[in-house]
């Protein structure tokens, strides 16, 4: 005996409204996930700015900037220095080479020094360590030449070339100049070196010791792999009373902490 069979009902699809209105909604959650991604991009992103007065790209999103000064700079108009403003970035601190290895002074460094304080640029003096010299008579030698006043920065060890020596040897060195000079002053020094010379010779040795770091043409912030207090990130700036091209660098903090490293 035949039986009939029963007619599946068709399933119904989309209206065209409907589908529009998928559309619409596909493509509002698309724009809307490229807005967020553009968004979320640029809370990591410093932002660079190029200006002509400085002759340098500079990144912008610290709020502030400083220069780093030697005899190579010869003659400096302070006062113009101090007063050189572009929009709202301006020169908040200078650092000035004071001495090298274990007799030499920087012949601009007297001048430099009263200088800048007479102009009310905040400073701070560097010595330049040789580290085939005795470490000791290195810091007497700095100890000789600078006095610090409430309101300077730090004083600053800049430490970049091995002069042959292994890192254990350089280490030993650094350490001992980075004591005296602290216990004298009161304050713990600054180092300042590049990524690749911490790395290699001084690593975590020093880290508790605020670092002043110098990488060119990075963007957003030096490539190191512990906190950092300075970047040193161009050496070809122009500035309003300077004849020579300069060091450019940033604080990696606001105002506030930028004024509780200063000596009190």
């Amino acid at each position: 005996m035949a039986t009939k069979r029963k007619r599946r009902k068709r399933k119904k699809g989309l209206s065209p409204d409907q589908w529009r209105l998928l559309l619409a909604l596909f493509a509002l959650a698309l724009l809307l996930g490229v807005f967020f991604m553009l968004d979320w991009s640029r809370r990591f992103d410093v932002e660079v700015k190029r200006y002509p007065q400085f002759g340098i790209d500079i990144p912008v999103d610290y709020p502030i900037h400083g220069i780093d000064v030697s005899r190579y700079q010869q003659t400096i108009l302070w006062t113009e220095v101090k007063a050189m403003r572009v929009d709202s970035l301006k020169i908040g601190f200078a650092f000035i080479k004071a001495t090298e290895g274990e007799e030499d002074s920087d012949e601009q460094f007297k001048k430099n020094w009263s200088r800048a304080r007479q102009a009310r640029m905040i400073r701070g003096p560097y010595h330049y360590f040789i580290p085939s010299k005795d470490a000791r008579k290195q810091a007497v030698n700095f100890i000789k030449n600078v006095t610090l006043s409430r309101g300077d920065l730090p004083p600053v060890l800049d430490v970049e070339q091995a002069n042959n020596l292994a890192a254990g040897q350089i280490r030993a060195g650094v350490k001992i100049w980075l004591q005296l000079v602290e216990q004298h002053y009161k304050i713990r020094p600054i180092l300042y070196t590049n990524p690749e010379f911490y790395e290699k010779y001084l690593g975590k040795d020093f880290d508790a010791y605020p670092l002043w770091v110098a990488h060119y043409f990075e963007k957003r912030k030096p490539k190191i792999k512990r906190d950092w207090l300075i970047w040193q990130h161009n050496n070809a700036g122009r500035v309003n009373g300077i004849a020579t091209a300069v060091d450019f660098n940033v604080f990696n903090g606001d105002s506030a902490a930028f004024r509780s490293i200063l000596v009190k």
